[in-house]
């Protein structure tokens, strides 16, 4: 009896082990796959497999998924055909298209984003300029407004075939913002990393190497320092003016809380475009814009450009978003006062939601109302527009600025027409061209 206790205590183990590889055995022969064969038919008369059919009734069934639309389009409509279709006609091409989302007890409708605002992904293979300005840009350690505001532009700014009429938004003073405006996708911190001394220099290099013809710089809100950045903005325009004298700069810049004497710093370094944005009317600004940032102090910074440089000593610009809820009266209000402080240049975009944790889209502004607005904004005397559902502040700057050049040289006569100013555009271009070839 002494010697039966141990033996039923091995018998258990063994028990136990035993069940576990019989059990492994029958799972991996029933879990066999056999791969490009195709299963013998019964041959008739004989029997159907019964075990067969009692494994394929125990396998679980697949989890159900919120996609309850299982229809798909024809083979035949993804066929190339000899005759195109017919294009839409307005009525049809400017029709928001909605969807439908959710769980079946939650479903909810959402706005699809309209076709006029979807473009190309960028990538360096398609663009080997789009490669060579990001490279530069990552050695440099240098960031652009274009990558952190996600502008949708990128790839035809960065990846032009004419590297000269191409535009690049250089963001200073680093990635990290001390406001928090609702639109923006830029990230914010109340006491970002301090600035980098090297990067007036970088900067200037950058440029001279990519050989643009038409640069903007703009930067984060810096209110964590005594000047907010103004003598770091103004460093590095000398530097690349000292490089590059020829190269167009447009400095698009904060209020500076509000410090006159910062804006006069940066007015006076040498650039040739001054940009602050008002982003919305004034109704509107309290919700969009950080607390910190009125729309008269907005105001106060342009016109102090104008008081600094003289009216013709400098080109001041602003931008303005459509699609927040803003109405028509408030946006004549908009134009009104930024004619009264002699602004040159305006532009109208449409606002593009970067995250669901940011504004949402109240209307998606068609092209024909943006064209609308661009002929009111010259009626009343801007000296260029641009305005577009994918115009952003940088959009397209150096067209702007060479057309502005046109009409100066035209004497800005109301007899200008655009047939001629277009013919005034493609010579410039080609004289340009002509003389970089012989160079």
């Amino acid at each position: 009896m002494a010697s039966a206790v141990p033996i039923q205590r091995v018998q258990a183990p063994l028990r136990r082990t035993l069940a576990r590889a019989a059990t492994a055995a029958v799972s991996s022969s029933s879990s066999t796959r056999f791969y490009a064969t195709t299963p013998d038919a019964p041959a008739s008369g004989s029997q159907p497999d019964v075990t067969a059919a009692s494994t394929s009734s125990s396998t679980p069934k697949p989890r159900p998924t919120y996609f309850k639309d299982n229809t798909v389009a024809p083979f035949s409509d993804f066929l190339p055909t000899s005759s195109p279709a017919a294009p839409l006609s307005p009525s049809e091409a400017y029709t928001l298209r909605t969807a439908e989302v959710g769980p079946a007890h939650n479903r909810r409708t959402i706005t699809r984003l309209p076709e006029w605002l979807k473009t190309p992904i960028p990538s360096a293979g398609s663009s080997p300029n789009f490669g060579k300005i990001k490279a530069d840009l990552r050695g440099l350690n240098l960031h652009t407004v274009c990558e952190e505001a996600r502008c949708p532009n990128i790839g035809e700014c960065w990846g032009g075939s004419n590297k000269a009429a191409a535009t690049a938004t250089i963001m200073l003073m680093g990635d990290t913002c001390t406001r928090g405006c609702r639109f923006c996708s830029v990230k914010t911190s109340r006491a970002p990393p301090p600035l980098d001394p090297h990067e007036p220099e970088h900067t200037a290099e950058a440029l001279a190497r990519w050989g643009l013809g038409y640069v903007v710089l703009t930067s984060v809100d810096r209110d964590d320092l005594a000047d907010g950045g103004a003598r770091h903005f103004a460093e590095t325009i000398r530097r690349i003016k000292q490089k590059k004298p020829d190269l167009l700069v447009e400095a698009l810049t904060g209020d500076f809380a509000g410090n006159l004497d910062h804006v006069k710093l940066v007015a006076e370094s040498g650039l040739d475009v001054y940009a602050h944005n008002v982003e919305t009317v004034e109704g509107l600004t309290p919700y969009v814009r950080d607390r910190r940032a009125t729309f008269r102090q907005s105001l106060k910074v342009l016109e102090h450009v104008k008081a600094v440089k003289g009216k013709e000593g400098i080109i001041t610009k602003t931008s303005i978003m459509l699609g927040l809820g803003e109405t028509e009266e408030e946006i004549w209000v908009t134009l009104r006062e930024l004619r009264k402080v002699e602004v040159d240049v305006v532009t109208f975009g449409q606002y593009m939601r970067p995250t669901k944790r940011h504004l949402k889209v109240e209307k998606y502004v068609t092209p024909d109302e943006f064209d609308l607005w661009r002929q009111r904004a010259l009626d009343m005397g801007f000296l260029y527009c641009a305005s577009g559902p994918l115009v952003r502040s940088s959009y397209k700057a150096g067209e702007a600025f060479i057309e502005n050049v046109l009409r100066k040289r035209a004497g800005n006569k109301p007899g200008v027409t655009p047939e001629v100013l277009e013919q005034a555009i493609a010579a410039e271009e080609a004289s340009a061209s002509k003389e970089s070839s012989s160079i």
